[in-house]
């Protein structure tokens, strides 16, 4: 009875503004998956009207031109291997900064923390220099190096209050059961880290799967190409192919967007016990 009445007038017209709000934000993919379907023509003449013919064809091209498979397998394999590495070697660094609150360690964080206000546009031509010292370039794995390096600051960030939650008394009676430092992160820590670590690998993914500046600054040959890097080949200086890039975004982000509608619900409730200290 209690929550019938509650509900009134108020809470009804913030229901309707939110699903306007929604609709809202759902019209660009609307334009998207309408004009997918366009001929070139048709696109061009009103982009916002229903398809006057469904041109499926749209796809088939976009998925032999973009190379589709090759492209999503690099995608994935940069993805997979960046989110989990990210998210294991911030799991330990922020551990370690909690667990022995040392000088050193505030310091270390402070600088962990500070590292996210800097722009990555101001430091793309010492990364390129550093990188093509290192022999970096044009690999796979020199940009899973530099994608470990520019996740780490907010992993940490997060997994560091996360871990403030986690009772001191958990790891101190596995201790006494005889559990090395190790066995105590690993067997009693990290299970514990696990909604943080979907958290972080959600963000991380949609960031890495998506990213088009660091793929095109870090690999040049055409069969390390990530799926943004194939999906710009149909933008060039004179035409624009519209008809043929529409659908290799909707190839593209199809995977991420199912992943994300999969996971969502770890991002709220990781932050909220993040926020949470003991």
């Amino acid at each position: 009875m209690e929550a019938i009445k509650s509900y009134n007038m108020r809470t009804f017209i913030l229901e309707v503004l939110m699903v306007i709000v929604g609709l809202v934000f759902l019209v660009p993919f609307y334009f998207l998956l309408v004009n997918s379907v366009k001929s070139f023509g048709d696109l061009l003449s009103n982009a916002a009207s229903w398809p006057a013919s469904f041109e499926w064809a749209n796809y088939q091209k976009a998925w032999e031109m973009t190379k589709f498979p090759q492209a999503f397998t690099n995608s994935l394999l940069i993805t997979v291997v960046s989110v989990l590495l990210v998210g294991l070697t911030s799991a330990m660094a922020a551990y370690r900064m909690v667990r022995h609150n040392t000088r050193f360690n505030r310091t270390l964080f402070m600088l962990f923390v500070a590292a996210m206000v800097i722009p990555f546009q101001s430091i793309m031509i010492p990364l390129v220099k550093v990188t093509g010292t290192l022999k970096l370039t044009d690999s796979m794995l020199g940009l899973v190096v530099c994608y470990i390096g520019f996740g780490a600051p907010l992993s940490v960030f997060l997994f560091h209050g996360f871990i403030k939650s986690v009772p001191l008394e958990i790891e101190e009676a596995a201790v006494v059961d005889g559990c090395s430092p190790y066995g105590v992160f690993w067997k009693v820590v990290f299970p514990l880290l696990k909604p943080m670590f979907v958290t972080v690998a959600i963000l991380n993914s949609l960031w890495i799967w998506n990213d088009y500046l660091l793929p095109s600054l870090m690999l040049q040959s055409a069969s390390l190409r990530t799926i943004p890097l194939a999906t710009y080949a149909f933008f060039g200086q004179f035409t624009k192919q519209w008809d043929l890039a529409l659908p290799a975004l909707v190839l593209g982000i199809t995977p991420i967007v199912i992943f994300f509608l999969a996971m969502q619900k770890y991002i709220i409730e990781g932050i909220t016990a993040g926020s949470v200290k003991g």
